[in-house]
């Protein structure tokens, strides 16, 4: 059961306020002659100071170099900043016959702005934490914290302030990312991948107070055997899929949110010979496959771009899918598919670009379909369903569906083959199909072209006369 204000793993829990009031059992400590609303006043300074010279300095840095200033020299520049900020102030408020914050304080001080400006300041303690899956604030003070197996906590206040928590995110869209992302009254929407792979998304002025939510990634890296382990599939649908993506078949893999689709994504590509070159296409990145260079060494990771202030220079994800087939590309990646890049995607599957493979929200394997129709009917091109439906039975080969049980698991259910489409029908084979338990178990058998692809790439048919279930004989495996 939940527990309200559950320990929170930061530095000086005691200094901490609400919108202006400590939390109960928050003591009032002395700060050299400033009370604890005076040490978060100087705590705000400090760092409005720091932000400021520190965005002239990097910026200085990419204007003369042409490339951003490497991390460590940032965090080294960073720390200066901070040392001569709050030396500056002590010299103010001597000058002003006023006594300099104690030394303890000034560490206090110190040590917040730094994990400011370097980490996510109240957010930190959670992103080091590996069991923490996703994070949500309703403001500072409303703060939801989901841990492996799909427990949730209320937990102590990421900012002191409401006001302060819009900092801190402002400070994070600034030094992510390879742009800038604005965050303010002209664009009240945020979107934007985390230094440690998390996806974060934060609103403001079309709610009551700030709002955001941290989606963890806890597997950056993922391999068919991993997945095996995990529990997500079994011994002959990891081989299946692992024939899939050798025999270059194009899929889409669907599920609820937090069902694991980009992490599945990352298993399947880890199947991929590491002399291809990919190219991937999100609204906001997540895949990281250029992260990995040892299986991927040839990668080009494209992100949409929003509008500026005057309304010019948006790039859309359908813009950057029609540039990345130019790109010489083995095989072409969407993170997920949301709109009008969808007909880009099954144009370029149609068209012999094999081996692409896409997410989708969906809630069944047969809902992937209506999916796609609707994006297609919905994008400049409003393409007729009928319309669409040939084009998912001309490019797509696969549907690969995951589910998300209560308790946090998370599994194949369904995989089918797209064999036709007739009018508004697509036309498929559900050659895995919920088992028992929901897992996914051999069903109907796969047409006579797609079985001679995968045993041309070393799948042996035999493995889908298997009808009691791996999952029911397995050893020992952990929790996806």
């Amino acid at each position: 059961m939940s527990q309200p204000f559950a320990p929170f793993p930061i530095a000086e829990p005691s200094q901490r306020t609400v919108n202006g009031h400590r939390p109960h059992g928050h003591p009032q400590v002395a700060t050299g002659g400033a009370d604890v609303s005076g040490e978060a006043a100087v705590v705000r300074r400090v760092r409005r100071e720091v932000a400021e010279r520190l965005t002239r300095a990097t910026r200085a840095h990419e204007t003369a170099t042409g490339t951003p200033m490497p991390t460590p020299e940032r965090d080294t520049l960073t720390r200066r900043l901070v040392t001569e900020a709050l030396d500056a102030y002590a010299t103010t408020e001597m000058e002003a016959g006023r006594p300099p914050p104690r030394p303890e304080v000034e560490s206090r001080v110190a040590r917040t702005v730094t994990d400011t400006l370097l980490g996510a300041g109240g957010l930190q303690p959670w992103l080091n934490n590996l069991d923490v899956e996703g994070i949500v604030a309703n403001g500072c003070d409303h703060v939801f914290v989901t841990f492996t197996g799909n427990r949730t906590e209320r937990v102590a206040p990421i900012a002191d302030s409401d006001e302060e928590m819009v900092e801190l995110v402002r400070v994070l869209a600034a030094r992510t990312g390879n742009e800038e992302r604005r965050w303010d009254r002209a664009a009240p929407m945020l979107n934007l991948q985390l230094p440690d792979g998390s996806r974060l998304n934060a609103v403001m002025d079309v709610t009551r107070r700030p709002s955001l939510s941290i989606r963890r990634h806890r597997f950056m890296t993922m391999t068919l055997p991993e997945l095996l382990q995990m529990g997500a599939i079994d011994v002959v649908l990891a081989e299946f899929l692992r024939a899939a993506v050798a025999a270059r078949l194009n899929m889409i893999v669907g599920g609820p949110t937090s069902a694991g689709k980009t992490t599945f994504l990352r298993g399947l590509a880890s199947a991929i010979p590491p002399e291809e070159r990919l190219v991937t296409i999100e609204d906001t990145f997540e895949l990281g496959f250029d992260a990995d260079r040892q299986r991927h060494p040839n990668v080009v990771a494209m992100q949409a771009r929003d509008a500026n202030v005057e309304g010019e220079g948006a790039v859309t994800m359908a813009m950057l899918f029609r540039n990345g087939l130019r790109m010489s590309p083995s095989r072409v990646f969407v993170g997920e598919v949301r709109g009008d890049e969808v007909i880009p995607l099954l144009n370029a599957m149609s068209q012999g670009n094999d081996g692409s493979m896409s997410t989708i929200h969906a809630s069944s394997s047969v809902g992937v379909f209506r999916k796609l129709a609707l994006y297609a009917a919905q994008s400049p091109e409003r393409l007729a369903q009928a319309t669409t439906n040939l084009h998912i039975a001309e490019g797509l080969h696969l549907v690969i569906q995951l589910r998300l049980t209560l308790d946090g698991r998370r599994f194949v259910t369904s995989v089918r083959e797209v064999v036709d489409a007739d009018g508004l029908q697509v036309a498929s084979n559900e050659i895995f199909r919920p088992g028992p338990d929901g897992r996914a178990v051999p069903g109907a058998p796969p047409s006579t072209d797609l079985m001679e692809k995968l045993v041309y790439h070393g799948f042996d048919p035999g493995l889908l006369q298997h009808r009691q279930g791996w999952w029911d004989t397995a050893p020992t495996r952990g929790r996806p």
